[in-house]
């Protein structure tokens, strides 16, 4: 299952990309992914829900 590789980020508007590997069993809803904002560096840890998962 894939989940989105980039999120804008909340602070300066920049490009945030994953930074967490995927699991071995895979994405499930729950799950803490973090991602890196190339801009400001800023780092955001967002959970899962059921629509970010694309199967």
């Amino acid at each position: 299952m894939a989940i989105p590789t980039t999120i804008t980020c909340v602070d300066c508007g920049g490009v945030c990309s994953l930074i967490s590997y995927e699991p071995d069993e895979g994405w499930e809803p729950g799950d803490i992914v973090a991602f890196r904002c190339q801009d400001c560096l800023d780092r955001w840890d967002v959970e899962l829900t059921a629509e970010d998962i694309r199967g």
